[in-house]
């Protein structure tokens, strides 16, 4: 006799209920993904300041890092850059190791649940590899200077873990603020007021 396949859903405060293992794009909202990235810590919250450095802050400093390294990307290019991270707002932000040691079904989750979140903004499942790969590559210049900035590395730890840095902080528009922990509903609005910007100027 055949199972009735499983579901794991997740209410969501806009009211939409995600099932988090079938995501579709008509369940996901834009409210919901800043209300939970500006609640997730980077670092599993162990960084200096005030407040948590959240993952809805990270996505702006990435966004504005990958838009320094390309200035030619296109708009869609720089929104794919912004979402990067979005999955995390219901699976939170777990490090790179545990992620490694959870195999391959974190992964496709994650993966499927990005898939369905670019959807639900009009853009496609994937951005490719090569931008995916330019993506990365600002993500991994974010977390450099989270680690030094943020995290209490030392510049030659954080350079064997990401590398060394191909831009320096100085060339990074606005990045004394975007490096310092912003207030829950400031990062919450800063990442609304980005992906609007955004996607106001993209024609689909």
């Amino acid at each position: 006799m055949a199972t009735k396949k499983q579901r794991a859903w997740q209410r969501m405060l806009s009211g939409r209920r995600l099932d988090l293992l079938d995501p579709s794009p008509l369940d996901v909202e834009l409210s919901d993904i800043a209300h939970g990235l500006a609640r997730v810590a980077r670092w599993n919250g162990q960084t200096n300041g005030d407040y948590t450095f959240s993952v809805a802050q990270h996505s702006v400093l990435v966004l504005e890092i990958f838009k320094s390294l390309n200035p030619k990307q296109t708009d869609i290019a720089n929104l794919y850059a912004l979402l990067h991270d979005a999955s995390e707002y219901v699976m939170g932000d777990i490090i790179s190791p545990f992620k490694v040691a959870m195999g391959g079904d974190y992964k496709q989750l994650e993966n499927s649940l990005l898939g369905a979140i670019h959807i639900r903004f009009s853009l496609s499942p994937s951005p490719g590899a090569k931008l995916k790969k330019a993506i990365k590559q600002a993500d991994i210049q974010a977390a450099f200077f989270e680690a030094t900035f943020l995290a209490g590395f030392e510049k030659n730890e954080a350079k064997k873990l990401f590398g060394v840095p191909i831009i320096a902080n100085f060339d990074i528009e606005g990045f004394d603020h975007l490096i310092q922990p912003w207030p829950t509903q400031e990062a919450q609005k800063r990442f609304v007021a980005a992906f609007e910007q955004l996607n106001d100027k993209i024609n689909f």
